[in-house]
């Protein structure tokens, strides 16, 4: 199968070329730039931004794809009350601007499979215990917003016949694949071990660190990503979440990772966020559809590999 990843240089992109790649797939990844990034080795690359039209097109047309997993996005609850409109074209329009290639591109015979990669926080806060695929997204932040504007964009091509899609709604997103972990200073564990080198004085937690999330590790997601592109099926999209089903609190990631990187870190407490009190995913529906469960994402094993491959001076 010949993959298009769009954001394929990203911490998760990364994992989902080299993942497909020793699966035996050929896979072209689209990317704004290189930046710093260096692709792994193997990978295909071709210059885009999701938010031009006419480029995503004839990337799309030029390629002849038969899968697309669609990572690119801008992924911050918080900067999105910055930036709406930017959160909405990236994520709700260019998610756009890529379904209608694949709807210009398909063949009557072989309509492109597409897995697109959208994010847990559309749940918001109303729910509560393990979260089913079946309950009504409550977006909270215009990131979520356009998330879920970009889900029923994918379920609405997915019906015409145009693509078979999935849908995928990935928890906390960790660890670390061929030495590369998550860098960003939004995410806990990458300050967490800042605070342990001492790049930051101490860690910031709201009200006492009792918020619980599900964190998961890279190489599990980037299964699961390859697992369903063989799952869309032409004229349907399916919704399936990806985590370990596991809560873990704020404030026992951090004792986990004073453990594991054997340094104390000092933790400043501030009034409480609203923020949902827990998000855990129920990944039943992914076990049933894909046969996939996750494999590395223990905590201490996610935290384990994060800080073998952080980067140090």
């Amino acid at each position: 199968m010949h993959v298009l990843v769009t954001g394929g240089l990203g911490f998760l992109g990364r994992a989902v070329a080299r993942d497909l790649l020793a699966a035996g797939h050929r896979v072209t990844v689209m990317t704004r730039g290189r930046g710093d990034r260096t692709a792994p080795s193997g990978v295909e690359l071709v210059t885009g931004d999701i938010r031009d039209r006419a480029r995503v097109a004839e990337i799309v047309q030029e390629g002849g794809y038969d899968g697309v997993v669609h990572l690119a996005a801008l992924t911050s609850g918080r900067d999105s009350f910055a930036d709406p409109l930017g959160y909405f074209d990236v994520n709700a329009a260019g998610t756009l601007n890529l379904l209608m290639a694949l709807d210009a591109a398909r063949t009557n015979t072989a309509p492109a499979s597409l897995v697109f990669a959208s994010t847990n926080i559309v749940y918001g806060s109303q729910h509560h215990g393990a979260l089913s695929e079946d309950l009504d997204p409550h977006p909270e932040s215009p990131y979520a917003a356009s998330k879920v504007a970009a889900e029923h964009m994918v379920a609405a091509y997915a019906a015409t016949g145009a693509i078979g899609a999935v849908i995928l709604r990935p928890f906390n997103i960790a660890g670390a694949v061929d030495g590369v972990t998550d860098t960003d200073r939004a995410r806990i564990i990458p300050n967490v071990f800042r605070a342990t080198t001492g790049e930051l004085d101490h860690v910031t937690l709201n009200g006492d660190g009792a918020a619980v999330r599900d964190f998961v590790h890279v190489a599990d997601v980037a299964t699961a990503v390859r697992l369903a592109l063989t799952a869309c099926t032409p004229g349907i999209s399916q919704t399936i979440n990806i985590g370990s089903g596991i809560g873990t609190s704020m404030a026992a990631v951090v004792a986990t990772a004073e453990q594991i990187t054997g340094h104390p870190v000092t933790v400043q407490r501030q009034p409480p966020k609203p923020e949902p009190p827990e998000l855990i995913a129920d990944v039943s529906r992914a076990h049933t559809v894909f046969s996939w469960t996750p494999a590395r994402s223990k905590l201490s094993e996610i935290l384990a590999d994060a800080w073998e491959a952080w980067p140090r001076p």
